[in-house]
């Protein structure tokens, strides 16, 4: 397998019917704005589609759980950076962080850790991802120091301090 990039990055617009009165990004589209860049992410650098997948195989990745911190407002009409790597894997598991930035990446805006679940649609129950998928995760994880979401926000936070 050739060598693939560990973290992956796109831009967005932050559109006005996802913001708050004070033009902020509402806390709950960030997980939008945030998944759907990792979907486009997959595509994009991965050539992997989780809904042709899905389609062709029965299988795909459900949520098992978020945490997320909201560092800096993310502000109405902003182009923001998202950033995403693979942190860890298993079996039948991934943990995955995605990260918002201001355009420059100067800016922290949040960070958010996604655990997925690999699911037989069919059979409606976990399921080991097969060999590909093993070998790709391999290639493209990109471990991190810290051993706690608590930790990790903290050191971003003090990263990007002036």
């Amino acid at each position: 397998m050739k060598q693939l990039p560990k973290i992956l990055n796109s831009k967005t617009k932050i559109r006005f019917q996802d913001c708050d009165p004070l033009n902020h990004l509402n806390n709950s589209k960030y997980l939008d704005y945030l998944i759907n860049a990792r979907e486009d992410q997959l595509i994009d650098y991965y050539n992997i589609d989780i809904f042709e997948n899905a389609k062709n195989t029965g299988t795909t990745w459900v949520v098992g759980s978020h945490q997320i911190a909201y560092v800096k407002p993310a502000f109405v009409m902003e182009t923001v950076s998202v950033e995403s790597q693979l942190i860890q894997f298993g079996k039948k598991q991934l943990l995955v962080e995605i990260r918002m930035w201001n355009e420059a990446k100067t800016e922290l805006k949040c960070v958010l850790w996604s655990s997925f679940i690999h699911f037989n649609i069919l059979k409606g129950k976990t399921h080991e991802h097969n060999e590909y998928f093993m070998e790709l995760f391999t290639n493209v994880v990109l471990p991190i120091t810290e051993t706690n979401f608590d930790e990790r926000v903290k050191n971003l936070r003090m990263a990007t301090v002036s």
